[in-house]
């Protein structure tokens, strides 16, 4: 399976950081990895200018569920598309956290990028008190449900998972390979209870304080598909090294 690494910019950056850290990336030879920059939403037109003709494709940090309507200040799927998206990030955990984005509002958010023919990336993990609380397992396979409680198997199966531990997020932890690969081979297992085939061919990326050291040793993990980047995704030497690192395992 071929590996991806997602860079999530979040609201970070101007656009001349952007020009500056598409236009590094682009120079470089294929990484041999599939790479996906999600930017603020006021850069997206700039970066998809930047990454034509390129290696590298568009994804958006989220999306309203509706199609249009009075949602001030919302963002909807076909808008993000026209820029030439194919990748929206859903349930992240900020969202989840910091807008309290339930689980059903997540699985509609799901469903809505699926309805309009791109791939969304489900974003599951827990607090550092759930971990503690033997609850990890519990709580991904809830977030998990939610959303195959709105998609069939077939329509979930155009989707990718990322599992990123909230306490790892920003804090400069990182769940050893040992233990990301666990919770990843669980994940794997829980949806093989509905499909074996969706559950062998999902891809499964890994997101939590993602570096140019860590990469290579976390990819190497059999059920490590790839990794979602947070703040190395902003320094180009540093995401650079992490897509070559990708694209050698």
């Amino acid at each position: 399976m071929r590996s991806m690494v997602a860079g999530n910019w979040k609201m970070n950056g101007t656009r001349q950081d952007a020009t500056e850290l598409v236009t590094a990336i682009a120079a470089q030879e294929d990484f041999q990895c599939d790479v996906l920059i999600c930017p603020p939403f006021v850069f997206m037109q700039q970066v998809s200018s930047l990454i034509e003709n390129s290696h590298i494709k568009l994804g958006a940090q989220n999306v309203d569920w509706h199609i249009q309507g009075a949602f001030t200040g919302e963002i909807s799927v076909s808008m993000v598309r026209e820029f030439g998206c194919r990748y929206v990030l859903t349930g992240h955990s900020e969202r989840r956290t910091l807008f309290d984005e339930s689980d059903d509002v997540v699985a509609t958010k799901f469903k809505a990028v699926i309805d309009a023919g791109l791939t969304p990336i489900l974003c599951v993990g827990e607090t550092l008190s759930q971990r503690q609380a033997s609850e990890t397992h519990e709580v991904i396979n809830r977030q998990i449900s939610a959303v195959l409680d709105h998609v069939s198997s077939d329509e979930f199966s155009r989707g990718i998972i990322a599992y990123e531990p909230l306490w790892a997020i920003g804090t400069g932890k990182t769940a050893t390979p040992d233990l990301a690969a666990g919770v990843h081979a669980g994940i794997r297992q829980f949806v093989a209870e509905v499909d074996c085939e969706l559950a062998e061919n999902m891809r499964i990326l890994y997101g939590g304080s993602v570096n140019g050291s860590n990469a290579d040793e976390l990819m190497a993990m059999e059920d490590i598909n790839g990794v979602l980047v947070g703040g190395a995704s902003l320094k180009s030497k540093e995401f650079i090294a992490i897509c070559k690192a990708a694209g050698a395992n």
